[in-house]
């Protein structure tokens, strides 16, 4: 396991109970602009009712009870079991299991859409075609995919002691253009990029949409 994979997953297992403490368990004005929202809508919409979709790195399953009322069929996935047990505690009526973006457990060609809800931002730039390795060969021959990312020129961001653990943990301010040529690279055809400038008193960088289909 790459150390930014463990360290992830020892970050928000031990943090899982705070962390939904301060953000809850649902997609919430608090912390989602109408913006932000209005994407989520846009990506269940392409992907149609009814679809087998991803949360990938879901968290507490904020997103996935999102997806879920749209009428999709979503699995959260997330490194961090803890995350996985306040998920399931929070939507018993949804599926969850823990992966690693670039290992999916899942067979090739068999969802309708993988939603990246900020999940990417642990992730190296160079380490990024891994995942969308995995992405592309889950994806239906109609796929879509949304990633949303606190966007920059790739710079690392290191908290120390994240989240009130004792480790460290290293976010990246991903490159948009660096994301939109790795879809594109896999076959995906961008269809929509959005940034929004930061809002939110927990926002110090501009935020990124991207849709992307196959």
């Amino acid at each position: 396991m790459s150390e930014y994979v463990r360290d992830t997953r020892i970050v928000y297992s031990e943090s899982a109970k705070r962390y939904t403490d301060l953000v809850g368990t649902t997609v919430s004005s608090r912390f989602e602009a109408e913006q932000d929202r209005t994407v989520l809508r846009t990506f269940a919409e392409i992907a149609g009712p009814g679809a087998p979709v991803l949360d990938a790195g879901c968290g507490v399953g904020r997103v996935t009870r999102f997806l879920a009322d749209a009428g999709l069929e979503p699995t959260g996935l997330d490194i961090a079991s803890g995350m996985i047990d306040q998920a399931q505690t929070a939507h018993p009526d949804l599926r969850f299991a823990t992966a690693d973006l670039a290992h999916l457990p899942i067979a090739d060609k068999t969802v309708k859409g993988v939603a990246y809800w900020y999940s990417i931002i642990t992730t190296p730039p160079d380490h990024l075609n891994h995942i969308w390795d995995e992405l592309r060969r889950v994806l239906t021959s109609t796929g879509v995919a949304l990633i949303a990312f606190q966007s920059g020129a790739g710079e690392p961001c290191t908290r120390s002691k994240a989240y009130g653990t004792q480790t460290d943990l290293t976010l990246f301010r991903h490159r948009s253009e660096q994301v939109r040529d790795g879809l594109a690279s896999r076959s995906l055809r961008i269809r929509s990029i959005t940034t929004r400038q930061p809002i939110f008193d927990h926002e110090d960088s501009d935020q990124t949409f991207i849709i992307a289909e196959r």
